[in-house]
């Protein structure tokens, strides 16, 4: 493979960013990381990147997104999937979890038979595994979910989806207060499926329930799941005061105000806040028509909202966007590049991809003062 090496770059680290450093790779893999005043003559072959004193992170992981592009799991093909990937990649994303709404059971089946495919054929993006947020999720709480596709709590359907996804669903999104909830929580574990809190109406005590048998992390914190107040902390409330719970944000500025976003940055430990997008399938596609989950939607405010009803449908954040709020939140620029690939990769059980050290995977993004993507490397390509 190839030796490559990245020159005059700002590398983010944890804790800092290092200025005027380079990257050296090889199979693949980051083989060094070291001031480019110790630069001293080249091998032969070995490919030159000049980062012009860009920004190089970490690749970044979307855990939560529907599409981009015009491209989504929703339209039931591989080469959807494929697109996806590319255009991720365009932006600075290394690795994501494709995004299923909620659904009857044989149609969230089919989708994952016609996509399943794409697994493994991607060029851009991972593919790290399906996301199935819903179907048993709570009916008080459904964001834009269709009513009728919410479900009761079924192990037999669940196998299936599980069967068809050839072992590729990572994470899923479910309300701990449903009955049979223990039964998902040992299925999921069974199967290392990181079981998520959300769209849910839990109280403070069902909440707490699910995290004693297991659940350790939270789909879109504050938005379709019961606030917290001071009599009643319901399941935002869990969160915030657990400290071992992590959980997603959408930091778009409108689905959670900029303020309670730098609250949760002061309250939450650093590493169990995971920025997602959480954006559907006509973020960055010029021309409408602009459809979600088989739905007209309409940008308004900063976000998608569903046409029929102005329900908010989901975020039209790209990660590199939500590092920049964040930043503007009062996060700082590791914080930010840690949110949005450290603590995802941690979450998957990545251990070689989500940092900038030697032995890690070479996936890197490089991105100028603005937080502009300039180029995207895929295990150093």
């Amino acid at each position: 493979m190839t030796h490559r090496l990245i020159i005059n770059a700002r590398v983010i680290t944890a804790e800092k960013v290092l200025p005027d450093h380079c990257i050296e790779i090889q199979e693949g893999r980051i083989a060094s990381i070291f001031p480019c005043q110790r630069l001293q003559s080249l091998e032969k072959g070995v490919e030159i990147c000049d980062a012009d004193d860009a920004y190089a992170s970490a690749g970044l992981i979307d855990l939560h997104i529907h599409g981009f592009a015009g491209f989504g799991p929703e339209l039931a093909c591989e080469e959807a999937l494929l697109d996806m990937s590319l255009q991720l990649a365009k932006n600075g994303v290394t690795g994501f979890c494709p995004t299923l709404y909620c659904g009857p059971i044989a149609q969230m089946r089919r989708i994952i038979e016609q996509t399943v495919g794409a697994f493994g054929r991607e060029q851009g993006a991972r593919l790290l595994g399906y996301h199935l947020e819903g179907p048993f999720i709570s009916p008080r709480k459904p964001g834009v979910m269709k009513p009728q596709d919410i479900a009761p709590i079924d192990i037999p359907a669940l196998e299936s989806l599980w069967n068809a996804s050839k072992g590729r669903i990572k994470l899923m999104t479910a309300a701990p207060e449903l009955p049979g909830i223990e039964q998902l929580v040992a299925f999921c574990q069974e199967k290392n499926i990181l079981l998520q809190a959300g769209h849910t109406n839990a109280t403070y005590e069902e909440f707490l329930h699910g995290t004693e048998l297991g659940i350790t992390h939270a789909t879109h914190l504050f938005n379709a799941m019961s606030p917290f107040t001071h009599r009643a902390p319901g399941a935002a409330g869990a969160v915030l005061m657990n400290p071992n719970l992590s959980a997603e944000i959408i930091a778009d500025g409108v689905h959670v105000h900029p303020d309670v976003v730098q609250f949760l940055g002061r309250v939450k430990p650093m590493q169990n806040i995971v920025l997602v997008t959480d954006a559907l399938l006509p973020t960055g596609k010029p021309q409408p028509p602009f459809l979600a989950n088989g739905e007209e939607v309409v940008f308004d405010g900063g976000v998608w909202k569903r046409a029929a009803d102005g329900v908010i449908a989901g975020s039209a954040l790209t990660m590199l966007q939500g590092i920049k709020n964040l930043i503007s939140f009062g996060f700082t620029l590791p914080q930010a590049v840690g949110c949005a690939s450290t603590n995802p990769a941690r979450l998957l059980g990545l251990h070689n991809k989500g940092g900038l050290a030697p032995g890690m995977d070479a996936d890197i993004t490089l991105f100028d003062r603005q937080l502009r993507p300039l180029r995207t490397f895929l295990s150093g390509q």
